[in-house]
């Protein structure tokens, strides 16, 4: 409870910081410890380097250092004011190694290796590790903080649970009544960002690389390739001068987005700025000993301060963007003035969660300027757009904890062309364009800055964000939701996951539904199910990413045949499924290819391939091509009709024979549906299930759906969604690019040899598949049935569990559902064989995989007994 002192001294902190800022609204920190390079501005600006590098904070600076560690000395970092004038100068250091994606874990926990490191290389350098120590004060908070440190183990964090009283024990001024436990993490930290934002800058210029203050990029010049399709960087114009480069990395942070926009083509970087809080109170007997504190639920987090203070900050529910129309050209090395009503509630949680602050004196309320991304993840990678225009920014209030990892990954992708882990989840192009639009970002901010703490519920791949929705639709969606569609989105689009009338907001985490056990939506579920596997269904899968690429001769098929590893010059109407390989053999692209038209060519990917298989795509072009390239995904309206009376019903709504020897499993024809025209009818479900997978015009699309399900009422035909999908394709051992596949997954591990043509035909990746059809593979796709796991009581897998091989760690699972043939909670996964000592991936044999070998899933910490089928189970 907050007692009147604290509501009457609350009155009074508004009035002296309402008369301290006046009509002001920001000014600049007085900073001590502002880095100059002491560059002679009288130099003249270098005409030609290898990269450029713009951002002067300390993921910039991050950069440097480790381009300069790998042998880089042709290189120039440019800031528009001085190093550390940005959100750095107002960093709280904190460094926590935990995070809810496992290339963000690894950037964190690399970082803090590396600042520890450099603590003992260097006397001005200091890792305060004091340890953090995250809060439950919840039921479903500790299971999820349970699953953290189930997950987090195996990748090398230091974690641990704590009881109440070793909370306690790590900071005995808690509001102990509403806590469950905690996660207690020692190596994490503090820093002082200037202080390493700084070694970082000496390192780099002693190294050779220049580093050039009041520098501001006007444009970042672009050189056209292959007829158009391609760009590459050429210089970056500067108010001091053009310079000639290779390589551009934007890492300008809250003006990243603007700096996407200095170029042609644009490159989009879709991040806004917020305002972000943080309080100093002054002296009142806190010990240095204390940890970083995270109270999740409240939103808040609190650190040691200097003196026996506190410093204390959030991320609230429901953020304040600002700098929507653009950011002031003055704006460097500022604070923002308060909105203290704004930063009432997370003061309030304080007082709540610490009692005796109540009678701290406020020294200091920050309020700065963050940038954010609509999906709280961090932007890495190449752009799209512009090939060697690289991006490193969207750091969320966290840069002290990611800038490590940022540096160390991005100079390797500048280096090498790839990073020896996978990057996927935070990749640059997982977005489309809608993302950076700039009225999307800035209500979708509002929402996800309060995301970074706030309960994950299961969504099993989709996005259940409030804002920024309805953006992409299917010209199925009021269609389906006046049947009880419930959506989700992914890259923007809607998809049905499931068809219920009653559950309105269900899945929004303040709904006060959410479940990490058996959900709400499993009888409905089943009942789409059974339908797929015993009746027949529709599914909207309109979402499916469609590109139709053509040439006048056969220019076409040859770039086809050189990108895909499977065989795709066959007949008109063949549908060849085929990986698009890397030189590594990895997956790039996992689609189907069909030739509907001499020298004409429909190829579908998953959702979230679309921006990835454009940069793939137009990367691969022959100079001089001739191929002509459309996304052609808004054209057609795709309906899945699946299940064995799928056959029959359609039969009646067309002429075009339907039986095996006229329309062929894997074959592609041109029929009509009713009085619609013009369908591209695909013998193929998605799930191996009998059906048809319907392209449709768009104009045709409602009255086919509206005709399929007026005819289907004889067949009990019914709605289905994703969820359903998800059953029927985990049990079948179906791997989805994106949730089971990457591009560091061959084909030899997944179990789709088949679909490399090694003997007939050259392709991207052909000679590392060759090398590897030799060896021994060291990871395995397979699938595990939960044998001892309670569907009504348990907590369900989701995704992300931990999978342990005779007690010993062997991997991740990547997909979950429940098997509803099987009867039991199905995982897909990768085994390894780990070395104990080395941790190196040993060959795997048949025998490692099945001979005396017993598994086990751990959910939230508890280990379940897994039974392993290494091919596809035989379904009743």
């Amino acid at each position: 409870m907050l007692n009147t002192k604290f509501l009457k001294n609350w009155v009074k902190i508004k009035k002296v910081f309402n008369l301290k800022w006046d009509n002001q609204i920001y000014h600049s920190l007085v900073h001590s410890k502002l880095y100059s390079t002491q560059t002679d501005h009288t130099q003249s600006i270098p005409s030609s380097t290898r990269v450029v590098i713009c951002g002067g904070g300390l993921v910039g600076t991050s950069i440097a250092y480790h381009l300069a560690q790998l042998g880089y000395k042709d290189a120039i970092l440019i800031t528009k004011n001085k190093l550390g004038s940005g959100s750095s100068a107002y960093s709280t250091g904190v460094v926590g190694t935990i995070k809810l994606s496992t290339p963000e874990t690894l950037f964190s926990k690399y970082s803090a290796n590396l600042y520890q490191k450099l603590e003992n290389e260097s006397t001005n350098l200091k890792y305060d590790k004091v340890g953090s120590l995250g809060l439950a004060t919840s039921y479903d908070r500790w299971y999820t903080i349970k699953r953290l440190l189930a997950e987090s183990k195996p990748q090398g964090i230091n974690c641990e649970l704590l009881s109440v009283d070793e909370c306690l024990e790590k900071f005995p001024h808690l509001t102990s009544d509403d806590i469950e436990g905690g996660l207690w993490v020692p190596d994490d930290g503090v820093i002082s960002v200037m202080d390493y934002l700084n070694y970082f800058a000496n390192q780099a210029k002693k190294h050779g690389i220049k580093i050039i203050e009041h520098c501001e990029v006007k444009n970042v010049l672009v050189k056209e390739t292959k007829n158009g399709h391609y760009h590459k960087v050429r210089g970056v114009k500067t108010n001091l001068g053009e310079i000639e480069c290779d390589i551009f990395v934007n890492c300008a942070g809250i003006r990243a987005r603007e700096l996407g926009k200095l170029s042609e083509p644009r490159v989009k970087v879709p991040v806004h700025s917020c305002e972000h809080y943080h309080s100093i109170l002054k002296p009142f007997g806190i010990k240095p000993n204390m940890p970083v504190i995270r109270d999740y639920d409240s939103h808040i987090y609190m650190k040691y301060n200097a003196g026996g203070g506190l410093l204390f900050g959030g991320f609230e529910k429901e953020a304040k963007p600002i700098f929507h129309e653009s950011i002031p050209k003055d704006f460097e090395n500022c604070s923002l003035k308060p909105d203290l009503d704004h930063f009432y509630p997370l003061i309030k949680n304080l007082v709540a969660r610490v009692p005796i602050s109540v009678d701290a004196e406020i020294d200091k309320v920050i309020c700065s300027a963050e940038s954010f991304t609509p999906d709280t993840k961090l932007i890495i990678g190449e752009s799209s757009e512009i090939d060697n225009y690289f991006v490193a920014a969207g750091t969320n209030g966290d840069t002290a904890s990611l800038a490590g990892g940022i540096g160390k990954y991005t100079a390797e992708l500048i280096a090498f062309g790839e990073t020896e882990i996978q990057l996927w989840p935070i990749d640059i192009r997982r977005f489309v364009k809608l993302h950076n639009n700039r009225k999307f970002l800035r209500d979708r901010v509002r929402e996800t800055v309060g995301k970074q703490y706030s309960l994950k519920y299961p969504t099993y791949g989709m996005s259940l964000y409030k804002t920024g929705r309805k953006l992409r639709t299917s010209p199925l969606y009021t269609r389906l939701l006046s049947h009880g569609a419930v959506y989700g989105e992914i890259l923007g689009y809607e998809r049905p996951l499931l068809f219920d009338k009653t559950l309105k907001d269900f899945f929004y985490e303040d709904s006060g539904k959410g479940t990490f056990g058996k959900p709400q939506w499993f009888e409905k579920v089943q009942e789409e199910y059974t339908a797929c596997r015993k009746g027949v269904a529709v599914i909207d899968m309109s979402s499916f990413t469609k590109f139709e690429l053509k040439s006048a001769g056969r220019e076409v098929v040859d770039f086809l045949q050189h990108i895909c590893s499977n065989d795709i010059d066959c007949p008109i109407g063949t549908v060849v499924h085929t990986g698009m390989q890397n030189h590594r053999g990895g997956y790039e692209n996992d689609c189907s290819v069909i030739q509907i038209e001499p020298n004409c060519f429909l190829v579908i990917s998953p959702v979230t391939q679309q921006t990835r298989s454009i940069k793939w795509l137009s990367e691969h072009f022959p100079e001089d091509s001739g191929v002509l390239m459309s996304d052609v995904t808004s054209l057609y309206t795709a309906i899945n009709l699946l299940g064995p009376k799928s056959i029959e019903l359609l039969s009646e709504l067309t002429d075009e024979s339907l039986s095996k020897a006229d329309f062929p499993l894997f074959t592609c024809k041109e029929i009509d549906v009713g009085y619609a025209s013009g369908i591209r009818a695909m013998r193929l479900t998605h799930t191996g299930e009998e059906g048809f997978m319907l392209y449709i015009p768009t104009e045709y699309s409602l009255h086919v759906y509206d005709t399929l399900m007026e005819k289907g009422k004889n067949y009990g035909i019914v709605n289905a969604g994703y969820y359903a999908l998800r059953s029927l394709r985990i049990e079948k051992m179906f791997a989805f690019w994106g949730q089971d596949l990457d591009k560091r997954t061959t084909p030899y591990e997944c179990n789709r040899e088949y679909r490399v043509k090694l003997e007939s035909k050259d392709f991207i990746g052909k000679m590392a598949l060759m090398q590897l059809k030799e060896q021994r593979v060291r990871k395995k796709f397979c699938q595990f049935l939960l044998e001892d796991h309670n569907l009504y009581q348990d907590p369900w897998p989701w995704g992300s569990e931990t999978i342990y091989r005779n007690d010993k760690f062997c991997g991740y699972v990547t997909s979950a559902s429940f098997g509803f043939s099987l009867r039991k909670q199905v995982c897909l996964g990768f085994v390894h064989n780990f070395d104990e000592s080395t941790g190196e991936k040993l060959p795997l044999t048949m025998e490692y995989l099945t001979k005396n070998a017993h598994y086990e899933i751990d959910i939230a910490g508890k280990r379940y007994k897994a039974k392993i089928n290494v091919y596809p189970p035989n379904l009743k």
